[in-house]
């Protein structure tokens, strides 16, 4: 006889659960990377955060 499998049932209710959270936050990764990859090195030299913690 098979053994029951839980992970299908958990990975569903899991899913249906957090999709909302997990879509966000990829929407949220793909636009600052994008932002992020158009500042050169220049413009990041100047700006204001930078300059005042000079990091």
């Amino acid at each position: 006889m098979r053994k029951f499998n839980a992970w299908p049932v958990f990975f569903k209710r899991e899913w249906n659960r957090n999709w909302p959270f997990l879509i966000g936050f990829t929407i949220t990764g793909i636009l600052i990377t994008k932002l992020g990859s158009n500042f050169t090195e220049e413009d990041a030299k100047n700006l204001p955060f930078v300059q005042r913690y000079k990091k």
